[in-house]
């Protein structure tokens, strides 16, 4: 079983476009870890998020900007042999995002990242009513490092 490690967006594209969420990985005001799932949109070897404006997360990623955003797809059990528990792994395609979070605060870009994520997962652009877009907080993720692992495959 082969494994491969690729730092380029193309191959990391092919993973991110078939999950529905991914997890960003966070450090709190303690210097522990704090993951959370998320919706999201990929554009422009973007990662880009929404949330309500405030809360933990929000807390969290104000007092350290610097996140782990991680996707994975394509998990398939296999073995070599059934009564063998060793014998078993897992075939699997992920991507490690490594960046920090820029809050967006222009209401039109607010509303461009928006769309980016609805597109994802209705394929559509919306329009959005002021006290929507107001009342949550978008951010994107620039990525300084991207891994893309396929194990298996």
């Amino acid at each position: 079983m082969a494994n491969t490690l690729y730092t380029d967006h193309q191959n990391a594209r092919e993973v991110i476009d078939k999950c529905d969420v991914c997890y960003l990985g966070m450090i709190d005001q303690d210097n522990k870890p704090y993951v959370l799932p998320f919706n999201f949109g990929y554009e422009d070897e973007t990662i880009y998020l929404h949330s309500a404006p405030i809360g933990k997360k929000i807390d969290v990623m104000k007092n350290n900007p610097n996140v782990c955003v991680s996707f994975s797809t394509d998990h398939k059990l296999f073995h070599r042999h059934e009564t063998v528990a060793c014998s078993y792994g897992m075939r699997y395609k992920s991507v490690l995002a490594f960046g920090k979070i820029v809050f967006i605060e222009d209401f039109d870009e607010k509303v461009k990242v928006l769309n980016i994520i609805m597109r994802k997962y209705v394929g559509q652009d919306f329009t959005y009513n002021p006290p929507a877009v107001n009342n949550v907080s978008v951010y994107k993720v620039v990525i300084d490092k991207i891994e893309t692992k396929i194990s298996g495959y």
